[in-house]
């Protein structure tokens, strides 16, 4: 069994940073965005969710939305609670139409929109 989690860490490692190495396109993130629905919980611009449990994305960290938005695939594939997991019936809906190069994509976009979150502040 330990051999087994080392393995899927491992690939799941691999699967992050395939991703997180390709160019990220933030048109494509934007349309990824609003083609998928995110915008009905989060906003237009990830900046004004329609109910406090929804969070603010705009300005978040693009490693972290990255993370996050492959930790509920990984969630959905019902890989073991030790993969670092993410359980939500409202995302893994909607996170089955994403593949690598959209969460890169949406992750990108929502990093350069300002928001409370906002790490690109001048």
């Amino acid at each position: 069994m330990k051999r087994v989690s080392i393995l899927l860490s491992g690939a799941v490692c691999a699967l992050v940073g395939m991703a997180s190495a390709q160019a990220a396109d933030l048109a494509a993130g934007k349309a990824a965005f609003e083609k998928n629905g995110c915008v009905a919980c989060h906003g237009a611009a990830g900046d004004k969710t329609i109910a406090p449990m929804y969070p603010v994305l705009a300005g978040q960290h693009d490693d972290y939305l990255v993370h996050a938005l492959t930790a509920y695939q990984r969630g959905i594939s019902n890989a073991p609670n030790s993969a670092n997991i993410r359980k939500n019936p409202i995302m893994g809906n909607e996170i089955k139409k994403l593949g690598a190069a959209d969460i890169v994509n949406i992750a990108a976009w929502l990093s350069a929109q300002p928001g409370p979150l906002s790490h690109n502040r001048k």
